[in-house]
């Protein structure tokens, strides 16, 4: 059984699949930490996440095993990640990555961008979890502050209430605008 979950960063969508896999016995694979691991790979081989040679040598070595390094969660990594995640061979490496692990018996749940469009298009179950900008926002503060990588809270979250009628002044995510597969929105939502 594959579980693909998507939707955008601190939606709950990793919370959530580390609690089905637990329920059903499945492996779980949060994978916006490819990427990150990749990046932090990158840079430890003394190289620029902007090289595509570089960053593709360390998707070619990955280790799943060190996607628990707290690290991962470092904001530094984040940007980082997002450059190599730009690289059309890192994504074809972490796209083969990612089908080899949703195929383990007796299956898996993956979360993040493009599972249930891309990477696993014929899952099982597919979920699109998102929260409202204001949530999504202290959720990530939170996370980066448990991870000790957090920064001053501001007085109030730059985003403004969809209630208020006030747009956003959050710009797009850096994926947003990528010509190698941005994120995809399922046609149907559960």
């Amino acid at each position: 059984m594959i579980i693909a979950i998507d939707g955008p960063a601190a939606s709950g969508k990793g919370t959530l699949g580390k609690r089905i896999a637990a329920h059903y016995g499945l492996a779980h694979l949060d994978t916006g930490k490819l990427y990150r691991a990749v990046a932090r790979d990158t840079l430890a081989m003394g190289r620029s996440p902007k090289d595509a040679s570089a960053a593709l040598v360390a998707a070619k070595a990955l280790d799943l095993a060190t996607l628990g390094d707290p690290h991962l969660m470092d904001g530094r990594l984040g940007e980082a990640a997002s450059i190599v995640a730009s690289h059309p061979g890192v994504r074809r490496e972490l796209l083969a990555c990612q089908r080899a692990f949703a195929r383990q018996k007796p299956g898996a749940v993956l979360d993040g961008r493009d599972i249930g469009t891309v990477i696993c298009p014929d899952a099982d179950v597919k979920l699109f979890v998102t929260a409202a900008p204001e949530e999504r926002a202290r959720r990530r503060y939170r996370e980066l502050c448990e991870a000790g990588t957090g920064f001053p809270r501001p007085r109030s979250w730059p985003i403004s209430s969809a209630a208020t009628n006030a747009t956003s002044t959050v710009p797009p995510p850096p994926w947003s605008g990528r010509k190698t597969r941005p994120c995809s929105t399922p046609r149907i939502w559960i």
